[in-house]
C-alpha cells in the first residue's frame, strides 16, 4: 500500500509540474501575424457587371388570325427581307367567309335596285293620285261630284304622298345595308390576306415558333410564329449595374467585355444609355446600362452572357495598399486601440470618419473580410492600417485613402506615421488562447 501511495503522489506531481510549464512557455507566445507589403504601381477602378447581349431591334412576327399553319418560308438563321413570305396559314375557312360577305353584298345591292323602282312607282302612283284629287277638287265646286268623293280623293292623295316617303326610306336602309355588307367583305378579304404572313423588316430569323400543321389560336393574343432580329452586326449588351456605380457611368465611356464562347478575346463597345427605370431582386437595386457593339464577323449571338468592365479612374506610379490591411482589426479592446491613437497623434474624431473598427474579427483577433456577393458600402476617404516592425511590433498608421480596383487602394497622402514601398503591413493576426487581449508588442 505504501509504494501504491507514493507512486500516486509522484504522478500528480509529475502532471502539475507539467501543466505548470506549459502554462509558463504559452504565456511567452507572441501573437502571429500575417502580412502584406505595400507595393507601388497602377490602379484601375473599373465598374464590373454581368449584362445579356440583344439586337437593336427584335421584332415578334404574330398572327392576327386562327388557323393551321399550312406552309413555313423560312427557318432558323434565315435571312428575310422586307415583305417576304415566312409562311401560310390555311385559307380554306377565310376564303368561304370572303365568298359569303360577297354573296351578302350582291344581294343588299340587288335590295337597294328593288327598293329604288318601288319608290319610283310609288312616285308615279303619287302623281296619278294627285291629278285625280285636282280634278275632283274642280268638279266638286261645279257640284258634279259629292264631297264624299272629294275626301276619297283626298284620302288616296295623302295615302300616295306618304307611300313615297316609306319608299324613300327604304332605299335609304337598303343603301346602308349595301355599305354595311361592303365593310364585311372588306374585313373578311383582310382576314383572308392575313393568311399570309410576311416579314416586317430586314434581319435574320432568330427563333421559330411553330411547325406546319399546328393550329395557332388568335382569340386573345397573336401568337408569336417568328422572332427576327434587324442587324447582327450591331448588337446591344444590357448590363445589370449597381446602384452605387451609376454614378460613375457616363455615356460614350469605353468598354470592354468577354463572353463564354470566346474566352480568350477581348470586344469593345461604348456605353449609349443608363435607363433610369430600377429593378430591385433581394433589396438589391440595379439599373440598366446599354453598351453599343459592332458584330461584323457575327461571332456573338442574341442571349448570350457578357462580362463587362466600365473603366472608371486610372493612377499611374502610386503607393497601393492591399484591402486585406484596410479591414484588418487588432485583437484588442476598444480603449487599448484608443489609447495608442492617442500615442500616436491619431484624433480620434478624424479617425471615425474612415475608420476600419466597422470591419469585424473573429475571436483569434483576425481581420474580417468581405463577401463577393453582398451589397457595396461606400469607402472610406481615411483609414488606420498596422505596421509590423521587425521585432514583430505594430505602429498605426493613418492614410488618405484615392481609388481601388477591390485588390488594392491608392495613398494619397499619409496623415500621421510612415509608410513606404515594401512594409509589411499585418492583415491578419492569431493569438493563442490563453494569452490575454494585449499579448503583441506595440512600438514605443
Amino acid at each position: 500500500m505504501k509504494t501504491k501511495s507514493k507512486w500516486l503522489i509522484l504522478a500528480g506531481v509529475l502532471v502539475a509540474a507539467v501543466l505548470f510549464l506549459a502554462f509558463v512557455l504559452n504565456r511567452g507566445i507572441p501573437a502571429q501575424h500575417f502580412t502584406a507589403k505595400v507595393e507601388r504601381g497602377d490602379i484601375h477602378d473599373v465598374v464590373e457587371a454581368t449584362g445579356t447581349i440583344n439586337a437593336v431591334i427584335t421584332v415578334q412576327v404574330g398572327s392576327q388570325v386562327s388557323g393551321t399553319i399550312a406552309k413555313l418560308f423560312v427557318d432558323f438563321n434565315s435571312r428575310v427581307h422586307k415583305g417576304d413570305i415566312v409562311a401560310l396559314i390555311d385559307p380554306a375557312l377565310l376564303k368561304g367567309a370572303v365568298q359569303q360577305a360577297s354573296a351578302d353584298l350582291e344581294n343588299a345591292k340587288a335590295n337597294l335596285v328593288a327598293a329604288r323602282a318601288n319608290l319610283e312607282k310609288a312616285k308615279a302612283g303619287l302623281v296619278q293620285t294627285k291629278a285625280d284629287y285636282d280634278r275632283t277638287v274642280g268638279l266638286t265646286k261645279s257640284g258634279i261630284l259629292s264631297q264624299q268623293q272629294l275626301d276619297l280623293a283626298k284620302a288616296n292623295y295623302d295615302s300616295a304622298n306618304a307611300a313615297v316617303g316609306g319608299a324613300a326610306a327604304n332605299v335609304t336602309q337598303a343603301d346602308a345595308q349595301v355599305s354595311q355588307k361592303q365593310a364585311a367583305l372588306a374585313v373578311a378579304q383582310t382576314n383572308l390576306n392575313y393568311t399570309v404572313i410576311r416579314s416586317p423588316i430586314d434581319g435574320t430569323v432568330v427563333a421559330r415558333n411553330v411547325d406546319v400543321g399546328q393550329t395557332v389560336a388568335a382569340s386573345l393574343q397573336a401568337p408569336t410564329i417568328f422572332t427576327i432580329a434587324q442587324d447582327l452586326t450591331k448588337m446591344l449588351v444590357y448590363a445589370k449595374t449597381d446602384e452605387s456605380d451609376v454614378g460613375n457611368i457616363k455615356v460614350g465611356k469605353p468598354v470592354t467585355f468577354k463572353v463564354d464562347a470566346f474566352p480568350k478575346e477581348t470586344f469593345r463597345g461604348v456605353v449609349s444609355q443608363v435607363r433610369m427605370n430600377a429593378t430591385t431582386v433581394q433589396n438589391v437595386v440595379t439599373y440598366d446600362t446599354i453598351i453599343e457593339f459592332a458584330n461584323p464577323d457575327l461571332k456573338l449571338f442574341p442571349g448570350m452572357t457578357a462580362y463587362v468592365t466600365i473603366p472608371v479612374e486610372t493612377v499611374q506610379n502610386v503607393l497601393k495598399l492591399p484591402n486585406t490591411a484596410l479591414r484588418y482589426k487588432p485583437p484588442m479592446s476598444a480603449e487599448e486601440i484608443l489609447a495608442i491613437y492617442k500615442q500616436y497623434g491619431i484624433e480620434v474624431n478624424e479617425r471615425k470618419k474612415g475608420s476600419n473598427d466597422s470591419s469585424s474579427s473573429d475571436g483569434t483577433g483576425q481581420g474580417g473580410g468581405g463577401t463577393q456577393n453582398q451589397p457595396r458600402t461606400p469607402r472610406a476617404d481615411t483609414a488606420v492600417v498596422w505596421k509590423l516592425h521587425s521585432d514583430n511590433t505594430m505602429e498605426p498608421v493613418k492614410v488618405s485613402l484615392g481609388i481601388t480596383d477591390h485588390s488594392y487602394t491608392e495613398v494619397r497622402t499619409i496623415a500621421k506615421g510612415e509608410l513606404m514601398e515594401g512594409d509589411e503591413l499585418i492583415i491578419r493576426s492569431v493569438v493563442p488562447k490563453s494569452s490575454g487581449p494585449g499579448a503583441q508588442g506595440i512600438r514605443r
